[in-house]
């Protein structure tokens, strides 16, 4: 059966690499039939937060896809240590003494050989044990075979044929002079014990998978398929980082701006992957149907943004075309979170009423709260009165206008259709073009001149509002001439 696993180490919020990474797991797991497992990968102890960990559950759960099984590393140490000790009993494995930190580990030696400590390797197994059973700190490292000549091979499901000469692979670490399991020996322990199928994961670790597979044959485990996916980078070419570009690469920030998870989850799979019949926008359930490894690309994919605009504009056209693609109900309960913000009182009614007319202006939830604040203000924000004045009119018929539209409004059927019949009719009353009579109700009531249709707003908006800021606006108008 197919077990596949997203392995986060909680040491700084979700990056969209790994939601992609996640993803990609859980469309192979889902389409399959197959397992999908969250380890957390927190036996770093001295860089895990729990801030870390509470963004990464935040950012999965947003995402709404789930698991079937959970583990966190740090309750698995003993497992860890009994493979080390395995693999050092079948002698494939030796200790170093030499005195350094501990964060030197898993630092590639620079000089010559693939030997970190040359010398260390040849310790007889009885000094060796002697000197660990006298406390004295150990570096404990893979003996990779170096008395003949041996190539580590596997088949990458995206980058094909992968080699690599064991002459060319040092003596990594297993443990660390504190006795604490370095990523490779604890990853491979939990794979293998978990019965790990596909392994898919960014390609920086393309190269680790070389020391994995030493790992699980000294484990007398088969090494599972291993899948490895082209890296995000910015406009620049840059791995796209944490430290350097802040919380553009963070999941909640998407989440926080007002993507819809599925239209996310949409446009990260279109980073590095495409279908065969390139689609671009596809639900979650036809993302899992149409998802293979062939179709991953082996270049790195360009995240796009700017310090100015942080979304990507391909991320924010696909946010727009799910919106749309909402039931107004859906929509609507997806957009009462963004506006409470703002307006703690606004009901789910209201927030009904007002969807229809705004949906086609907004591309992001978090829109809403600039393109609907006048249905939700008690009062509306300053703006200019000039703004009141119709095209091909002065100040003199912009009030005309106003006083003639509250007589209007106080008489007329409250409906979408009631009132452009009143509108119309008072046009025709002034004999002027209706367009000259709706734009200064528009801006009296709305505060812009670029708004929602205007009978679906004044419906929504109600007598009352309407009544009194059309009155406020023809005030407006009084006082500056």
């Amino acid at each position: 059966m197919l077990r596949l696993r997203f392995a986060p180490s909680p040491t700084g919020y979700l990056h969209v690499g790994s939601a992609r990474t996640f993803i990609f797991n859980w469309l192979y797991a889902r389409r399959h039939g197959g397992t999908m497992i969250l380890r957390i990968d927190d036996t770093d102890l001295e860089r895990n937060t729990e801030q870390s960990l509470n963004s990464i559950f935040e950012g999965l759960e947003w995402l709404g896809l789930g698991w079937d099984e959970q583990y966190r590393q740090s309750d698995r140490l003993a497992l860890h240590k009994q493979l080390a000790e395995a693999i050092l009993e079948k002698g494939l494995a030796y200790r170093d003494f030499t005195p350094a930190d501990v964060d030197d580990a898993e630092k590639t030696n620079s000089g010559g050989p693939w030997l970190f400590n040359p010398g260390q390797r040849e310790i007889p197994r009885e000094e060796s044990d002697h000197r660990a059973a006298m406390g004295e700190k150990f570096v404990l490292r893979f003996r990779v075979p170096r008395e003949h000549e041996e190539t580590v091979k596997f088949h990458d499901l995206v980058y094909g044929e992968q080699a690599k000469e064991t002459r060319d692979i040092e003596d990594f670490a297993l443990l660390r002079s504190n006795g604490a399991p370095t990523y490779h020996l604890a990853s491979c322990a939990d794979d293998a014990d978990l019965r790990i199928s596909h392994i898919v994961r960014g390609q920086d670790h393309l190269t680790n998978t070389f020391k994995h597979i030493l790992i699980f044959r000294a484990a007398g485990v088969e090494p599972p398929a291993f899948a490895h996916l082209p890296l995000l980078v910015a406009p620049d070419g840059s791995k796209l980082s944490k430290r350097r570009h802040g919380p553009v690469v963070s999941v909640t920030t998407y989440r926080d701006a007002g993507f819809l998870p599925q239209a996310y989850m949409n446009f990260i799979c279109l980073l590095g992957w495409s279908p065969k019949d390139n689609r671009e926008q596809l639900s979650p359930e036809e993302l899992t149907a149409a998802f293979s490894f062939e179709g991953v690309n082996k270049s790195n994919a360009v995240v796009n943004f700017t310090e100015e605009d942080p979304f990507d504009p391909k991320a924010v056209w696909l946010n727009a075309e799910h919106l749309r693609a909402l039931a107004p109900e859906s929509l609507a309960e997806q957009l009462l979170p963004f506006v409470q913000r703002d307006w703690p009182d606004a009901t789910p009614e209201k927030m009904a009423a007002v969807t229809p007319l705004i949906r086609e202006r907004i591309r992001l939830l978090g829109e809403v709260r600039s393109v609907a604040d006048f249905f939700f203000q008690p009062e509306l924000a300053a703006y200019d009165s000039t703004e009141l004045i119709p095209k091909k009119g002065d100040a003199a018929l912009a009030l005309r206008v106003l006083e003639e539209a509250r007589r209007a409004l106080e008489n007329a059927e409250f409906t979408h259709d009631g009132l452009e019949t009143a509108l119309r009719g008072a046009a025709e009353t002034l004999g002027i073009k209706a367009g000259q009579m709706f734009e200064p109700v528009r801006v009296a009531v709305c505060g812009r001149k670029t708004a929602p249709p205007l009978f679906g707003t004044l419906e929504v908006l109600g007598r009352d509002t309407c009544l009194a800021r059309v009155e406020q606006a023809a005030a407006k108008l009084t006082e500056k001439n």
